[in-house]
C-alpha cells in the first residue's frame, strides 16, 4: 500500500517561525485543518504544537477535531449550509458569515444549545467567492448585532483561492477602515481583523502589512513550507514535512513509443508520439498508486532524474531512465507533493498515514 508521512520534528520547526513571526507583529493565528482530513493522529500532532485555533471546512473534520481536544477552539470557514447550522453550533466555536438569514438560524440553534456561538463577518473584497458587498456591510452590522445568542468578533476576507486576486496594502486598509467605521458608529468592539492567510505571508515580510490586521488563518505554508504569494518555496521552511511513498509492483525495459493504433485513454485524452523514437528504451516502473488518489501532474519525484510517464486510475507509470539505483519490485519511491495533491492523499481511504 501507497502511504503518506508527517515529519514531527520538521512540523514543529515550521510551526516555531510562523509562530514567532506572527507573534513578533501582535497577530494572533489559526491552523487551517482541512488539509488532514479529519485524521485523528495528524490532528493530534497539530494540537501538541501548541496552537489554540485550528479552522476546518467540514463539519466530519470538526467533529474530529472536538473528539481529539474538546477544549480547543474551532472555526467553521465556509459560510454554513442551512441544513448542518445544529452541527456547526454543535463543533465550532466560530464561523465565518455573509448571510443574514444564515446568522438568524445560527441564532436561533445556539439558543437551543444554550450557547453563544461566535461570528465573523466576511466582506467581500474583490476575489468574488464568498463575502457581504461592501455597500452593504454597515446594515448587515447593524442587524447582525441585535441578534441574541451572537457575538460578533470580527471582520475578514478571503483572497487568491478562486481567482488568485492577491492580497495587498490596499485592500487590508480598506478592510480594517471597515472595521474601524462599525466600531464607531455602534460602539462596539470588533476583535478580529481577519485578513491573512497563506498568500498574506509575504506581505510581513516586505514591511506591507497594516498593523490593523490581527488574525491570519494558515494551513498550506505550515505544511507545505510555501510562499503562496508567488509559487515558489521559502528558503526558511521545510517543504518536505509531507512525503508520498510508493511501492514498485512492476519494473521492466520497455519502448518509450506505444505500439500500435491510437485511441484515447480512460480520461478521454488522445497522444502523438514521434515515431523516430520507436527505438528508444527505458527502465519503466509502475507505482502503486493512481488517478483516484492523486492527480499526475501533482506528483513530484524526490530524485530529479526521473519523470511520470502516464496514469491511469491504480496505477502510475515512472520513468527511470537507466535505472542506475538497481531499483527493483518492492522498492519504495519517494515523492512529494503541493496542496491540492496532499488534500487528494489525505482524502484517500487507500493510502496509509504515518506520523514519522
Amino acid at each position: 500500500m501507497a502511504f503518506i508521512t508527517l515529519d514531527r520534528k520538521k512540523l514543529k520547526e515550521n510551526y516555531n517561525y510562523l509562530d514567532n513571526l506572527f507573534g513578533e507583529h501582535s497577530i494572533d493565528w489559526a491552523i487551517v485543518t482541512k488539509m488532514l482530513c479529519g485524521n485523528k493522529a495528524y490532528l493530534k500532532e497539530v494540537f501538541d504544537l501548541g496552537i489554540k485555533q485550528v479552522c476546518d471546512s467540514r463539519v466530519s473534520n470538526l467533529k474530529a477535531i472536538k473528539a481529539v481536544n474538546p477544549k480547543m477552539e474551532t472555526i467553521y470557514i465556509k459560510p454554513p449550509p442551512k441544513r448542518s447550522i445544529p452541527s456547526i453550533v454543535r463543533y465550532a466555536d466560530v464561523s465565518m458569515n455573509t448571510t443574514f438569514e444564515t446568522v438568524q438560524l445560527l441564532s436561533e440553534e445556539a439558543r437551543r444549545q444554550g450557547k453563544t456561538h461566535k461570528i465573523i463577518i466576511m466582506v467581500e473584497m474583490g476575489e468574488l467567492r464568498e463575502g457581504v458587498m461592501r455597500d452593504d456591510v454597515v446594515d448587515f452590522y447593524s442587524r447582525v448585532f441585535e441578534m441574541p445568542n451572537i457575538e460578533v468578533i470580527g471582520i475578514g476576507t478571503n483572497l487568491s483561492c478562486l481567482y488568485g486576486v492577491l492580497p495587498n496594502q490596499d485592500k487590508l486598509i480598506q478592510l480594517s477602515l471597515y472595521k474601524q467605521l462599525i466600531e464607531n458608529k455602534f460602539n462596539k468592539k470588533i476583535p478580529y481583523v481577519s485578513g491573512g492567510s497563506s498568500v498574506t505571508i509575504p506581505l510581513i515580510h516586505q514591511g506591507l502589512l497594516p498593523e490593523t490586521i490581527n488574525h491570519f488563518r494558515v494551513g498550506e505554508t505550515l505544511f507545505l513550507g510555501t510562499n503562496v504569494y508567488d509559487g515558489s518555496q521559502f528558503e526558511f521552511m521545510h517543504n518536505d514535512v509531507i512525503k508520498i511513498y510508493a511501492e514498485i509492483i512492476e519494473l521492466f525495459e520497455k519502448p518509450t513509443v506505444p505500439q500500435g493504433d491510437m485511441g484515447s485513454n480512460l480520461e478521454g485524452e488522445t497522444f502523438e508520439f514521434d515515431q523516430d523514437k520507436s527505438n528508444e528504451r527505458s527502465c519503466r516502473a509502475l507505482i502503486d498508486l493512481g488517478l483516484l488518489d492523486i492527480e499526475e501532474k501533482r506528483l513530484i519525484p524526490a530524485d530529479d532524474s526521473f519523470d511520470l510517464a502516464g496514469a491511469s486510475s491504480d496505477m502510475i507509470v515512472v520513468n527511470l531512465g537507466d535505472n542506475e539505483r538497481n531499483l527493483k519490485v518492492g522498492d519504495l519511491l519517494e515523492f512529494k507533493t503541493d496542496y491540492m495533491g496532499a488534500l487528494r492523499l489525505l482524502n484517500s481511504r487507500y493510502i496509509d498515514k504515518r506520523v514519522i
